[in-house]
């Protein structure tokens, strides 16, 4: 009798055990309760299974339209090509009304402290201004400069630094 209720408990455990997995820091459902959509360590949902990232996130802009702009050293100008991330930005923002943004500007590690957090902020607002010259409420949009404070690239080179010049958008 007591092999019984221990086979029990050891299925009941196996099966418990396999119900979900982890996937970078999230739990994904691998039973289709959840339609396979992989949660992120916020609950934040990511991606639903070979469909791509669920509609509207972070992961979603990410993959579909791009979430950063570069800029040149020591400038704020946009040139053709962040116009044209910033131009699919805006058309994706318009599939989401409800959806605020922040936009982050960043530097490279030259220069001052102060100097790159006002040349950070101006990258932002570059940004926010041409958002909103395509259709972008600005009650959406919030900038916040970082100046050199958060590499994406660690290192002390030109292509370090070319990819620290940057402005980035995040869904709120």
């Amino acid at each position: 009798m007591l092999a019984r209720y221990f086979m029990i408990f050891s299925t009941v455990f196996l099966l418990a055990a396999c119900g979900t997995s982890t996937y970078d820091g999230g739990a994904m459902d691998l039973d289709g309760m959840n339609g396979g959509v992989i949660v992120g360590e916020d609950d934040t949902a990511l991606y639903a299974g070979e469909a791509g990232p669920v509609p509207g996130t972070q992961a979603d802009l990410v993959v579909n339209v791009g979430d950063r702009v570069f800029f040149n050293t020591d400038s704020s100008e946009l040139t053709m090509e962040p116009r044209t991330t910033l131009e699919n930005q805006a058309v994706w923002l318009g599939q989401y009304l409800h959806m605020g943004i922040i936009i982050e500007g960043h530097c490279d590690e030259r220069g001052t402290r102060e100097y790159n957090l006002a040349l950070g902020e101006r990258r932002a607002s570059a940004v926010k201004n041409y958002l909103v010259a395509l259709g972008v409420s600005p009650s959406r949009i919030t900038t916040v400069s970082y100046g050199k404070e958060r590499p994406a690239v660690p290192g002390v080179n030109e292509g370090a630094w070319a990819q620290n010049r940057r402005s980035v958008t995040k869904v709120q």
